[in-house]
């Protein structure tokens, strides 16, 4: 019986030879990563009259036959437009036992974009969840919210953990953990996973973030280092240690902390409460066992923030607590780590916009 915890890469690949996980295009060795897997989009987009869930009783085709506006064929690259709502369904499927559950996040470089996207499932009554037992398909409903996205089949913009029994640290295995490898740099705090703020007075300079402008060209997500930053985003600068987010606006800051994620750990991120200011901490994902990790080559990584302020102009301030990761324990070690065995764009980063623009 496999051990509680996030299952591990190897794990993953077991699953799939053991039908799991299934695929009408046989799923890529690059696709697993050291504790997820990366869900490859389908042919073809269906627009939306608005976001949905399927419900207990009803299927996303149910549901589809009610909201669909009308299909599109995303072969050669298709354009989803600002504003709209889309659902495609997904290249993979799953078969879940019980006591298994899955869970989705948009990929660090598709959060980045402010591309809203979450996974949805035949009689689900909650995103980016999936239940122990599920058997079928997967849909990703997608809705640009800064920019115009180009897309076309086989593009990954999520990816799933699968989980085996409970796999959440307590706060206080959290606090052993970092007593034995630290897992933040300066003093933690700790309280329900671990906090995080943002920083708003950087080492040199004072460039804090990036500010999503709000009419721009088209983002092809096929094209990487490709596009002008300029053209998208508006630096943003403070010397006061403070900024004043816009309604409605979306922006790029960065972790004061520098973060790291063991090997035998992974984490994902979660909102503060509501009750300290009217924005939230866009979704960031997940964090792979060694991000940050000085033997697969980072020594505490900065976790880049996706903001969007709600209702009311509102003060940002140096250090102040936005958000906070919450670990969970490894069901086995992975073969591979963030940063070393794979290919990892964010490994060591500071604030960094996503891969499409240029350095």
């Amino acid at each position: 019986m496999t051990t509680a915890g996030v299952l591990a890469d190897h794990q993953i690949k077991a699953m799939i030879e053991t039908g799991g996980i299934t695929a009408s295009v046989a799923i890529a060795p690059g696709q697993i990563q050291p504790a997820s897997l990366d869900l490859r989009l389908g042919h073809k987009a269906y627009r939306v009259r608005a976001s949905f869930l399927a419900g207990r009783q009803r299927t996303v085709a149910d549901r589809l036959a009610d909201f669909q506006m009308h299909e599109v064929d995303l072969a050669g690259g298709a354009v989803l437009e600002k504003g709209c709502v889309y659902v495609v369904p997904l290249i993979e499927r799953l078969s879940l036992p019980q006591g298994m559950t899955a869970a989705a996040s948009a990929k660090s470089s598709i959060g980045r974009l402010d591309l809203l996207t979450r996974i949805i499932t035949d009689h689900g009554v909650e995103f980016d969840r999936v239940p122990e037992g599920y058997n079928g398909p997967l849909y990703v409903e997608i809705c640009p919210r800064s920019f115009s996205v180009v897309v076309q089949p086989g593009q990954m913009l999520n990816q799933v953990i699968f989980r085996q029994g409970k796999t959440l640290m307590s706060d206080d295995a959290l606090r052993a953990l970092h007593a034995e490898t630290p897992i933040v740099s300066g003093e933690p705090v700790i309280s329900d996973g671990l906090g995080f703020s943002v920083d708003l007075r950087p080492a040199q300079g004072n460039l804090v973030g990036y500010r999503a402008k709000p009419h721009t060209g088209v983002v092809d997500l096929a094209k990487l280092d490709y596009y002008d930053p300029a053209e998208f985003w508006e630096p943003v600068h403070t010397d006061a240690g403070w900024i004043i987010l816009d309604p409605g606006a979306f922006y790029i800051l960065v972790s004061r902390e520098a973060i790291v994620i063991p090997p035998m750990q992974a984490a994902e991120m979660a909102p503060y409460l509501a009750m300290v200011g009217e924005f939230r901490v866009h979704y960031a994902g997940f964090f792979d066992p060694g991000f940050g990790y000085a033997d697969a080559g980072g020594a505490g990584s900065k976790g880049v923030l996706e903001v969007r302020c709600h209702e009311a102009p509102f003060v940002l301030e140096h250090e102040q607590v936005v958000g906070r990761l919450v670990y969970e324990h490894m069901a086995a070690m992975p073969d591979a780590l963030y940063g070393r065995e794979i290919k990892s764009n964010y490994q060591g980063q500071g604030l960094k916009l996503s891969k499409h623009f240029r350095s």
